[in-house]
């Protein structure tokens, strides 16, 4: 396990340089009037702060202490009667905000529209719940990912790590292979503290290869039996016979069911 250092500051860090090609930013365009956008826009009234049209969806901007009294507004009066998505976006080494945005389905009219919304951190943000169902568990994983607490839910508790977990996986400040308490978590759990100095922590390195690896998986080529020692002398891989290709080329084999 590496040693962990803390990554202050992460989203001001340079991750690229010009001879990179990056992506331009996508358009941001004004909402047509007589458009069933412009007429969900005016349904809002004072309670959309910004309204613009990107890659063909309605995104308004509100007012976080609104977020349940404009989801109802759009559910009942505009005809955004599922909500398929709702998440969080981590800010706070830029704004030291967190945006929470919700993603609203209207099928009869074949539409979807994006409400976003920014909340400090340590702020709570009210469950809506009570108005999409679909909002529990997605509720509970921004809960579980990125620490944002969520006011009158029905059962907030961590939904993907365990509950006695610490830190929140999903804030970019969260290191790639786990924190410290992350390395000792199984070995604390299953044997107990006093067996860190005979197990060790657990290596959370991804791209970590072990020619030692029980089945020789991250040897392909040169596999062994189980058990048997690493070797450096290739191992001829024989193909299934298929129809259309010959993949045993080099055997000098022709497949039967050719004419």
């Amino acid at each position: 396990m590496r040693k962990y250092t803390p990554k202050d500051n992460v989203q001001k860090k340079s991750y690229h340089t010009s001879r990179f090609w990056t992506a331009p930013r996508v358009s941001q365009e004004s909402v047509e009037d007589g458009s069933h956008f412009a007429d969900v826009v005016s349904a809002m009234g004072d309670l959309a702060k910004e309204a613009f049209v990107s890659l063909g969806q309605l995104v308004v901007c509100i007012d976080a202490t609104k977020n349940k009294e404009v989801l109802t507004l759009l559910k009942d009066e505009c005809g955004f009667v599922q909500c398929s998505e709702l998440s969080a976006v981590d800010y706070l080494a830029q704004d030291g905000e967190f945006e929470i945005f919700y993603q609203l389905l209207n099928m009869s009219e074949a539409s979807r529209m994006r409400v976003r919304c920014r909340i400090k951190e340590g702020e709570a943000i009210e469950s809506v719940t009570p108005v999409y169902k679909s909002a529990n568990f997605a509720e509970r994983e921004m809960y579980d990912m990125f620490g944002i607490y969520v006011n009158n839910h029905p059962y907030l508790k961590r939904i993907l790590m365990p509950e006695d977990w610490q830190g929140h996986p999903l804030l970019k400040t969260y290191p790639l292979q786990g924190d410290e308490f992350a390395s000792w978590y199984e070995v604390d759990k299953i044997f107990g503290k006093e067996y860190r100095d005979i197990i060790g922590p657990e290596n959370r390195d991804t791209s970590r290869i072990d020619q030692d690896d029980t089945k020789r998986f991250s040897r392909v080529g040169y596999e062994v039996p189980f058990g048997a020692e690493p070797t450096d002398t290739p191992t001829p891989i024989e193909y299934s016979e298929t129809i259309l290709v010959d993949y045993n080329k080099d055997s000098g084999k022709e497949l039967s069911h050719r004419k």
